[in-house]
C-alpha cells in the first residue's frame, strides 16, 4: 500500500513547491517595485489615446470570425510543416501523402463553406 501513494506524494510536493514558487514571486514583486499611483496612471490605456466614452464597447462577431479562421489556418501550418520534414524519410511514401490530402481537403471544405456562407467579405 505505501507503494501506492508514493507517486501522489511526489505529485502533492511538486504541486506545493509550484505554489510556494508563485507565490513568493508575486511576494517578491510587490515588495520590490515603486508604487506611486496617480490619476494620470489609474486611468484606462487605449494605445496612447485618452480614453473616450463608457468603458464597454461591442465588437462585431465578423472579427471573431476572422480569428477563428486564423486558428484554423495556424494549426494547418502546425501539422504541415512537421509532415513536410518527415515526408522525405523513409517509409513515407504514398500513405502520408494521402493523409495529408485528406487533412487538406477537410481544410479546403471548411474554407469553402466559409466563403460560400459571406464571412470572407469584408464589408
Amino acid at each position: 500500500m505505501p507503494d501506492y501513494f508514493h507517486g501522489y506524494t511526489v505529485v502533492g510536493l511538486v504541486a506545493v513547491a509550484g505554489v510556494l514558487f508563485v507565490a513568493v514571486a508575486f511576494g517578491a514583486g510587490a515588495l520590490l517595485r515603486p508604487s506611486d499611483p496617480t490619476p494620470e496612471k489609474l486611468l484606462p490605456y487605449e494605445c496612447g489615446v485618452d480614453p473616450v466614452g463608457e468603458g464597454w464597447a461591442h465588437t462585431e462577431i465578423k472579427y471573431y470570425l476572422y480569428a477563428f479562421l486564423y486558428v484554423i489556418f495556424a494549426v494547418d501550418a502546425v501539422f504541415l510543416f512537421p509532415w513536410a520534414t518527415v515526408f522525405a524519410g523513409d517509409g513515407f511514401g504514398a500513405a502520408t501523402l494521402v493523409e495529408m490530402f485528406v487533412f487538406l481537403g477537410f481544410l479546403a471544405v471548411g474554407l469553402l463553406y466559409a466563403w460560400r456562407k459571406g464571412v470572407l467579405e469584408w464589408t
